[in-house]
């Protein structure tokens, strides 16, 4: 039965307008991303469908291109569909950071670097560039290694947050094992990095860790 004939207070739709997005089911909330079914399926049985192929609803979410334009339902349009409204997303996140700076809202912050670098296959290193009042400058991912690490060149870094007119900086980089457990060799790169920036004047306040639930925050552990 197509959606559009149930009754209307269990249209996926029409809940979400009534009680809010939070109410939804995985399968309902991307059935609305959907729109329609396909032949003998509606939106929430395909949805249902998608949610099995893929494991869960974040694995549709990081699938690639191909994986994801073979799925039935999917394909191009769809994708960069997705993608426009994870980068909407991403860039919501970003705006909160820049407004209220990253001290005054380390959660929001934490959530960023997540959506941004969690699921990475690799590991990225990404500094966030901040002025004297600790207020967002720009954000960038720097170095992108393998699996298991990334070169991380501190003349490099000094140098962009020199650029920028930097007086702090937060530092990060994720861990593909999802694990957010400093490493010796993460002490060591924040070591480095603390000591390139003094020379210039320029404080590193904190260097999170991005895993794959939570961030770890060298600073709160005493390690910086």
């Amino acid at each position: 039965m197509a959606i559009k004939d149930w009754p209307i207070r269990e249209r996926p739709r029409e809940r979400l307008l009534e009680h809010g997005a939070e109410s939804l089911s995985d399968a309902e909330l991307l059935a609305i991303f959907l729109r329609t079914g396909v032949s003998g399926k509606s939106a929430v049985d395909l949805a249902r469908e998608l949610l099995d192929r893929f494991g869960s609803l974040r694995g549709l979410l990081a699938a690639e291109r191909q994986a994801f334009c073979e799925a039935p339902g999917l394909g191009s349009a769809k994708f960069a569909q997705l993608q426009a409204v994870l980068e909407m997303g991403r860039r919501h996140l970003y705006e909160k950071v820049a407004r209220d700076g990253p001290l005054l809202s380390p959660e929001h912050t934490a959530r960023f670097l997540q959506a941004r670098m969690r699921d990475y296959p690799y590991e990225v290193f990404a500094v966030l560039f901040l002025d004297n009042r600790h207020r967002v400058l720009a954000f960038e991912e720097m170095f992108r290694g393998t699996i298991d690490g990334a070169s991380v060149h501190p003349r490099e870094v000094v140098r962009r947050a020199l650029g920028h007119n930097a007086a702090a900086v937060i530092l990060s980089h994720n861990h593909p094992s999802g694990i957010a457990e400093p490493s010796q060799a993460d002490q060591r790169i924040t070591s480095r990095l603390r000591d390139a920036l003094a020379l210039v004047d320029i404080r590193v306040l904190d260097h999170l860790i991005v895993g794959d639930g939570d961030c770890c925050s060298l600073a709160e552990r005493g390690l910086l």
